[in-house]
């Protein structure tokens, strides 16, 4: 009898969670965002109105995307495509993205590189595909600058970033399918993190109010230094529209590439 009641004690949980539900406080990842153990979620049946592949998105306010960490490029100092884990705040894999692009592009135009991005699910299907062709960035050029084009699924464009000229801040526009302007992106004065975590507001079009950030968490010096792997975080509402969210981790691609890309960049 002893030992049931121990049992009992033991599966218990928490008052008001069933045993195992994860803790309620999900600000920041509850994992380790490096952890060897990786947790592949299924995918769901596809509800209504939902481009197909981007359920789980529906579902989630903190999107995690963990850069993969490139040996050759700590060991022989060249850029190699980046590599993306996106997963929820429990830190189970949703999607996977891999960079295409030439090898040219990568070393020469490293920041500022044309590129495809293709995320798919655990499956191997691809949910979304992120086109960036190569465009100018400096606050003094105000014409021909950044600019996403987002599909979900591939050949159907659901939004776009586009890079707003301001001669101070890093500013951009989520847009929708038919380039309507929806939310906006600003970012700080400084994004070398002193570190930190750097954090880019998503506000109303006015901007006057917030609704998320995107959050390039600080990694620690020794990997800032050593690797480009960045680790960022979404935060938004959980009733976002899925096709914004998912113009959202292209903005969050975006902003590796522009600001994060070089190793000292994340100090």
């Amino acid at each position: 009898m002893a030992s049931q009641d121990g049992q009992n004690q033991k599966h218990r949980g928490f008052p008001g969670f069933l045993p195992g539900y994860p803790d309620p406080d999900h600000n920041r990842p509850t994992v380790p965002l490096n952890s060897r153990k990786q947790v592949l979620l299924p995918p769901l049946p596809p509800p209504v109105n939902l481009p197909p592949g981007l359920e789980y998105l529906s579902q989630l306010d903190l999107i995690i995307i963990h850069q993969q960490v490139e040996l050759l490029e700590m060991i022989l100092g060249t850029e190699t495509s980046n590599k993306y884990e996106i997963k929820n705040h429990l830190g189970q894999r949703v999607y996977f993205a891999v960079e295409e692009s030439i090898c040219f592009n990568r070393n020469f135009c490293s920041p500022l590189r044309s590129c495809t991005l293709r995320v798919t699910d655990n499956t191997g299907r691809e949910v979304i595909t992120v086109h960036r062709p190569l465009r100018c960035t400096s606050c003094w050029c105000p014409c021909y600058l950044q600019e996403l084009e987002i599909q979900a699924p591939p050949g159907t464009i659901v939004g776009y970033v586009v890079q707003k000229w301001d001669p101070f801040l890093p500013k951009f526009t989520i847009q929708n399918e038919s380039k309507e302007d929806i939310l906006k992106i600003v970012g700080p004065y400084a994004t070398c993190g002193c570190f930190g975590d750097v954090d880019f507001e998503v506000k109303t079009i006015n901007e006057k109010i917030t609704i998320g950030k995107i959050s390039k968490y600080w990694s620690g010096f020794v990997n800032d230094v050593f690797t480009n792997a960045d680790n960022f975080g979404i935060h938004v509402p959980a009733d976002l529209d899925v096709k914004i969210k998912a113009a959202m981790i292209g903005a969050c691609f975006l902003f590796d590439f522009m600001f994060f890309e070089h190793s000292l960049a994340g100090l």
